[in-house]
């Protein structure tokens, strides 16, 4: 697939199928043609698309049972409806039946055809970046340290080098990631990021290249994977040093020949992304071992960058600290919330063993503490991954950890009215063990 997007277009008349398809391939499109509804959904099954351009009236399914079989072959399929009549009913019954938009034949305007396909692509795109949740905070460019890594990833990300960002856990590299997408040609496209360690061999393999229908217990369903998903973006493949050796083997071959079949499937695939790995482990170490492939880490380290992590970079821990209270202040529904000196000392004085990923729970924590405007120090409390030895937390000298944690209980608690689902997500905990901590605390 190019990065301006492959497109299906199903239309019963030849004369019409070979006029839209040169008018979108003049567009920068990959187009494929389809007669019928019945062969638009076999298409559907095997290959991938990102919008159906199709007419309302051919034989074999009624208008609305044709839109509703697009979406049910593939849920995250935007539709774009062709229609004679024109009419505001044809259009709203369209859009009901889940279209993005509809054109009128005859098609005379090529400039409003061409335009009105790339929103359905964006609209697609931009869709799939929000399932894969908000994207984190950008970079802090202050820290002397980090003038490298800024000046790099503004060289690399014009060009479609591979990237391979190394660094500690919770040192940012999603960050880096993202921000190296957002600074290329593909920012418009999707960003797709799969943690290798956080899945089996087996599920990843599907995560990452989808599957066919019936091709394992369980698969009722045609899935599209995450590498078909980011057609056109940019792919990071977050800890990449877990991935076992034959899906490494399996991943070479997409890299070398932008090429893939879905698990179960015979139908190749080709994609076009711009490449990312991280990883917080010596790669030159596993390949000794024979735990990583040598010829895959030269493909996927055409461009490596290092991000040091935040105890280097410590002019960085405020206004990073302010940017993750802001966006925590949003998800709970409050107000902007800053810091008070005290805490931004607190914050200095701490080795950050954890990095950004530890600086975001501590303020997180202290967020549902504070009651007021400003985050203060005594609402920090003791995490032993967060604390220099020579510097106590505030909160130690004032409170016990069960006073700590009945005082989170309870202010989570009530920041969500009592809503005790919302609660333990928030705490990160299940909803048996909080009802078995609001029993033990009397909080109940």
């Amino acid at each position: 697939m190019n990065g301006a997007g492959r497109v299906l277009v199903v239309d019963d008349e030849d004369g019409i199928r070979a006029f839209l398809s040169e008018a979108l391939g003049d567009g920068g499109f990959e187009v494929v043609t389809a007669p019928s509804g019945d062969q638009a959904l076999t298409l559907l099954e095997k290959e991938g698309f990102e919008v159906v351009l199709t007419d309302m009236k051919m034989p074999g399914l009624s208008e609305l049972a044709l839109v509703e079989s697009y979406r049910k072959t593939d849920p995250d399929m935007v539709v774009v409806v062709l229609t004679a009549h024109g009419t505001v009913e044809t259009a709203v019954a369209a859009m009901k039946a889940g279209a993005f938009d509809y054109l009128q034949k005859p098609v005379r305007n090529l400039t409003e055809l061409i335009l009105t396909i790339r929103r359905a692509i964006e609209h697609g795109r931009l869709r799939k970046q929000r399932e894969e949740g908000p994207s984190p905070p950008p970079l802090t460019w202050g820290a002397p340290a980090m003038k490298p890594v800024v000046e790099a990833i503004q060289k690399v990300a014009p060009s479609p080098a591979s990237v391979l960002l190394l660094g500690e856990s919770g040192a940012g590299k999603e960050i880096a990631a993202r921000t190296l997408h957002a600074a290329s040609p593909r920012a418009r496209a999707p960003f797709v990021a799969v943690n290798c360690a956080a899945l089996s061999e087996s599920l990843l393999e599907s995560e990452l290249f989808g599957h066919e229908r019936g091709a394992f217990t369980g698969a009722h369903a045609r899935k599209r994977g995450k590498i078909e998903l980011a057609a056109g973006g940019t792919f990071l493949l977050d800890e990449v040093g877990e991935l076992q050796l034959p899906l490494q083997a399996k991943l070479l071959r997409v890299l070398q020949e932008r090429s893939f079949e879905r698990v179960g499937g015979h139908q190749t695939l080709r994609v076009d992304v711009r490449w990312v790995a991280a990883t917080n482990q010596d790669l030159a170490v596993m390949i000794a071992d024979g735990r990583f492939r040598e010829d895959l880490y030269h493909r996927l380290a055409v461009f490596p960058i290092r991000l040091p992590p935040l105890r280097e970079r410590p002019e960085d821990i405020v206004p990073l600290a302010q940017h993750l209270l802001d966006s925590l202040a949003a998800d709970l529904g409050r107000s902007t919330v800053g810091l008070s000196p005290e805490a931004e000392r607190h914050l200095l004085a701490q080795s950050w063993n954890g990095n950004i990923r530890a600086l975001r729970n501590a303020l997180e924590r202290a967020l549902i503490l504070s009651g007021g405007d400003q985050v203060e120090v005594d609402d920090f409390w003791a995490d032993p991954a967060t604390q220099s030895s020579d510097t106590p937390s505030p909160a130690l000298e004032i409170r016990t950890l069960e006073d700590a944690e009945r005082s989170l209980i309870a202010r989570t608690l009530e920041t969500f009215d009592g809503n005790r689902k919302k609660t333990a997500e928030s705490l990160g905990i299940g909803l048996r063990t909080l009802y078995d901590k609001l029993k033990r605390y009397g909080l109940g």
